[in-house]
C-alpha cells in the first residue's frame, strides 16, 4: 500500500486540521485449492453448485476463500476478464448463504452472451425456499419494486422508488407451521426472493436479515437453494438444463425420502 498522504488546512491563528488519506489496498487474487462441486464444464463455461456460507468473490471482510479463488485453481488462466480483477468470469451472483447453481464464463464471448441472456430474462432460475408460515395460495406472483432500505442501508426493501422486481412461486409442500416453495424470478435484484417473501409475511427460515433467523432446527442462514438453471449455451446455442441436489441440511425438515422427490 502506498504511503498515506496528509493534507494540511490552515484555519487561522494556531489552528491546523490534518486529514489522513488512506489509499485503497491492492487486492491480489490467488488460486486456492477449495473443493467445489462442478455440475458442468466445457471450454467456454463452468457451472458449479455453490455451498452455503461461501462468498462468490472477494470483498471487504472476505479477502479470500471465495468461489472465485476456487474457480481460479480449476480454470487457471481460462476465465473471462469482463468481471474485472476481483470478479473474473462471474456473470451472476448468489448471496453468501444461498446455495446452488452459478454459471462462470471462461472467455469474454461467453460472458457477453450470458449477460445478454440475463438482461433479456432468458435464463430461467428455479429456487427451492423453505419459509415460515403456511402459504394459502397454491401459486402466486409478487410484483413489488426493490431498492435500498431507507432505515438500514445494509438491507434491501420494497420501496416506491425501487427497481422493478417480479417473483413467481408455487407451493411444493405444506407443513404445520412452514411451507416449501418453488420460486422463479424474472428479475435479479439484490436479495429479491428474501425481501419479497418476507414482505408478504413468509420469511425464509434461517434468514437473519429479513427475519429473526431463529428456528427449531438451529439452521443459520436462509434455506434457499438455486436448484435449476435453464439457458442457451453462450457459444453453441444448445438448450441447457442443469440441476443441483438439495443440500444435506434440507433433510432436517424434509426427511431423506422427501428430498429425492423435489
Amino acid at each position: 500500500m502506498e504511503k498515506e498522504q496528509n493534507h494540511h488546512i490552515e484555519f487561522g491563528q494556531g489552528d491546523t486540521i490534518t486529514i489522513e488519506e488512506e489509499k485503497p489496498k491492492e487486492t491480489k487474487l490467488v488460486a486456492q485449492d477449495i473443493p467445489i462441486d462442478i455440475v458442468y464444464e466445457d471450454k467456454d463455461i463452468i457451472v458449479v453448485n455453490k455451498p452455503k456460507g461461501m462468498v462468490v468473490h472477494p470483498a471487504n471482510g472476505n479477502p479470500d476463500g471465495t468461489l472465485v479463488n476456487a474457480i481460479m485453481a480449476i480454470c487457471k488462466d481460462s476465465l473471462s476478464g469482463i468481471g474485472g480483477e476481483i470478479r473474473p468470469g462471474i456473470v451472476h451472483r448468489l448471496d453468501k448463504d444461498t446455495s446452488g447453481l452459478l454459471i462462470v464464463a471462461k472467455n469474454d464471448k461467453a460472458h457477453i452472451n450470458l449477460s445478454e441472456q440475463l438482461k433479456n430474462h432468458e435464463i430461467k432460475k428455479t429456487y427451492i425456499a423453505f419459509v415460515r408460515g403456511v402459504v394459502k395460495e397454491n401459486e402466486a406472483t409478487i410484483n413489488m419494486p426493490i431498492g435500498r432500505s431507507t432505515k438500514d442501508r445494509k438491507k434491501m426493501a420494497v420501496t416506491k422508488n425501487g427497481k422493478n422486481a417480479v417473483t413467481h412461486f408455487k407451493v411444493l409442500k405444506r407443513f404445520d407451521k412452514y411451507t416449501l416453495l418453488e420460486v422463479n424470478i424474472e428479475t435479479g435484484r439484490t436479495h429479491q426472493i428474501r425481501v419479497h417473501l418476507s414482505e408478504i409475511g413468509y420469511p425464509i427460515v434461517g434468514d437473519a436479515v429479513y427475519s429473526n433467523g431463529k428456528n427449531e432446527w438451529g439452521i443459520v442462514g436462509q434455506c434457499l437453494h438455486a436448484k435449476i438453471l435453464d439457458f442457451k449455451h453462450p457459444i453453441t446455442g444448445k438448450q441447457m438444463h442443469l440441476e443441483a441436489e438439495l443440500p444435506e441440511y434440507f433433510n432436517l425438515f424434509l426427511g431423506g425420502n422427501n428430498k429425492d422427490n423435489i
